[in-house]
């Protein structure tokens, strides 16, 4: 099979770009100044640029099956080094999608596959509380939990990693975030909190007490909407006026 149609669409691209801005790729030959950087899931319907509406330059990209920080990974921990240590970079996003098929893998019984061996944290965590996973009856609705509780681990594995530890204790600015994306509506939901140091590490409570007491997510459509609602808080009496809908898919 011939890819000669993606040369042409790579033609029109460029065309389209140099029409629309003539500087944009003398622009992109400088010096890359990313601030972001962004450790995403392999699923192509989830690309970090098109996901933030940014141009390419503005943020740096580590992707795998389901997102997942093994603190043994040589290709992550040598991206994370140049990404702080070259880049400086000063934020750290660590994003899912609802719906991620490593995570239904993962709460599978099968155990045939290399990809097992990559996704055993989360399998681990699934068996610990599976009780609670499976009193959640909508199979799709398990499957969304564990996305989010999957970030929520991933980012308390950055905040381990040596790289990240050093650059606190310099003083550097850097914050790590457990963001997910709705592959169903676009959105983007915070699951908080934002880390910015060792000690707030240290004060997050355990990812087995995240696994008993869920949050709800916070998009940036709940934000507006919350902001117009004369500065509510997550959790205030009102907000189930502005509550996102929970995604089953």
């Amino acid at each position: 099979m011939s890819l000669d149609h993606l040369f042409d669409r790579n033609v029109a691209w460029v065309q389209a770009k140099t029409r629309d801005d003539p500087n944009f790729f003398s622009r992109m030959a400088g010096q890359q100044l990313p601030r972001l950087m962004w450790i995403g899931c392999s699923d192509s319907r989830v690309t970090a640029n098109d996901v933030l509406g940014l141009d390419p330059g503005e943020v740096f990209v580590q992707r795998n099956i389901a997102n997942v920080v093994h603190t043994s990974d040589m290709n992550l921990l040598a991206v994370m080094e140049y990404a702080i240590e070259i880049l400086k970079i000063e934020h750290v996003i660590v994003c899912g999608h609802y719906g991620c098929g490593g995570i239904q893998r993962a709460l599978g019984e099968d155990r045939s596959a290399l990809v097992d061996h990559w996704l055993q944290p989360i399998v681990m965590l699934y068996r610990k509380h599976r009780p609670l996973f499976d009193a959640i009856v909508d199979v799709d609705a398990r499957v969304n939990r564990m996305c989010e509780l999957n970030i929520e681990m991933q980012v308390r594995r950055v905040a381990s990693i040596p790289t990240v530890e050093n650059a606190w204790n310099r003083g550097q600015k850097l914050e790590l975030h457990g963001w997910i994306y709705g592959v169903d509506d676009g959105l983007l939901r915070d699951l908080g909190p934002t880390v910015g140091s060792a000690a707030e590490r240290d004060a997050l409570v355990s990812i087995d007490d995240r696994v008993r007491r869920p949050i709800e997510p916070t998009s940036g459509v709940r934000r507006h909407a919350m902001e117009a609602f004369g500065g509510m808080k997550p959790g205030g009496c009102c907000e189930r006026h502005v509550r996102d809908v929970r995604y089953t898919r």
